[in-house]
């Protein structure tokens, strides 16, 4: 035998079902609502901004956060959305050309 299969073996087993688990933090592989890793991605950025929360406001500062997706900014926004960000920048819609004149006006108000 010396690791070959039998032909009923063979015969057993004529089909394979193979199926494909996309492991990405990004959540853009269409056709899934959400990929493998995004959950736990922005489990930990929020843990991240509930932390430095508290620095930023103790020392009266605005903190800029990045986070991680390579061209789609699905973390970005569902982050600015559950921790309550005033700002949010992401790839699929980029800022205007004089966005830190306007961020700068936004802040002093």
């Amino acid at each position: 035998r010396a690791g070959g299969i039998t032909a009923d073996e063979a015969q057993r087993s004529s089909s394979l079902n193979i199926v494909g688990l996309v492991g990405s933090i990004d959540n853009d592989f269409c056709g899934t609502d959400m990929t493998i890793g995004t959950d736990s991605a922005l489990h930990r950025i929020v843990e991240i901004v509930d932390a430095i929360t508290t620095t930023a406001q103790s020392h009266q500062r605005t903190f800029v956060l990045e986070v991680m997706g390579r061209h789609c900014g699905y973390l970005a926004l569902i982050t600015a959305l559950a921790c309550g960000a005033d700002w949010v920048f992401i790839p699929e819609s980029p800022p205007e050309d004089d966005w830190e004149d306007h961020l700068c006006r936004r802040l002093t108000e």
